[in-house]
């Protein structure tokens, strides 16, 4: 796997954090500098994380273990579904459902009955009035949207990827009370002591959370024995059309109009006018 660089990272928007004001003081490791009011990640220590991070996940993958990625807010659904898929791991992108992993006898129970509506020719069909059978489709429909990126998943997964560790906090108290390693983006509000590998990054700019997510899906594949097509550099066509989507949702956020390119070096960097809602909160 090659080396990530400070200039991609730069390049990608990893370095911008939350407004000194909304900061986690367990973050302090993680941050370089204040500019103009917010925080700026360390991204040596991005760098060094990513590099920790992608060791440990190598291992997991080379053993047949299996990575569960979770990604439930708007920014990150689209960057963590097609990333997953690209590396043939498992995802939740909708609710969280509680006990997904703690109780996940029931979470196969269910699983099992969207297999049974899922077939055409079951026998659950069978002499139904035009009611029930809306009913069973609308149970159908809800089913497969929460379960969608889980349905195959048999066992528990060895590990779980998270994008933002504060939205996410439930799927992580279910892992580490599990004993399930968790790797994840976590953001200067967000407190990373309990994340056995935390990758400090700006977790709310599309092109910073496709730049993390899609690295480690390359870490996945490479581990896995698989040749890596493209490495996590941004694609500015997959982002237009990841942003799209979004903006085609109408409760998207409105910080998503217009994505720009971060300045060179965070030093002198101004926090961009775009990429999330994020973004336009702090230059507030």
């Amino acid at each position: 796997m090659d080396n990530i660089t400070i200039e991609a990272l730069v390049n990608a928007g990893v370095h911008f954090g939350h407004p000194t004001s909304k900061w986690h003081p367990n973050f302090k490791p993680y941050i370089a500098m204040k500019k103009n009011g917010i925080h700026i990640i360390d991204l040596e220590q991005t760098q060094r994380q990513l590099e920790k991070a992608s060791k440990e996940i190598t291992k997991l993958v080379r053993d047949n273990g299996t990575i569960l990625f979770v990604g439930t807010k708007k920014q990150a659904k689209d960057v963590i579904q097609l990333a997953a898929d690209r590396c043939g791991m498992f995802y939740v992108v909708e609710r969280w459902l509680g006990g997904t992993l703690t109780n996940f006898s029931t979470i196969k129970k269910s699983i099992k009955r969207l297999l049974l509506l899922e077939k055409e020719s079951s026998e659950i069909y069978t002499n139904l009035t035009k009611k029930e059978m809306g009913l069973l489709e609308r149970e159908r429909i809800k089913l497969g949207d929460l379960h969608r990126g889980i349905k195959d998943m048999k066992y528990l997964p060895s590990a779980i990827f998270f994008v933002d560790g504060m939205n996410e906090s439930t799927a992580i108290k279910e892992a580490t009370r599990l004993g399930i390693p968790t790797f994840g983006i976590v953001d200067s509000n967000t407190d990373p002591t309990p994340i056995d590998f935390p990758i400090p990054a700006n977790d709310d700019s599309l092109k910073s959370i496709h730049f993390v997510v899609n690295y480690i899906a390359d870490v996945i594949i490479e581990g896995r024995g698989g040749v890596v097509e493209s490495k996590s550099e941004i694609s500015v066509n997959e982002l237009e059309s990841i942003r799209t989507e979004l903006l085609s949702d109408k409760s998207a956020d409105k910080g998503l109009d217009s994505i720009e390119s971060a300045p060179p070096e965070p030093v002198q960097a101004e926090k961009p006018d775009a990429d999330t809602t994020k973004d336009a909160e702090k230059t507030e």
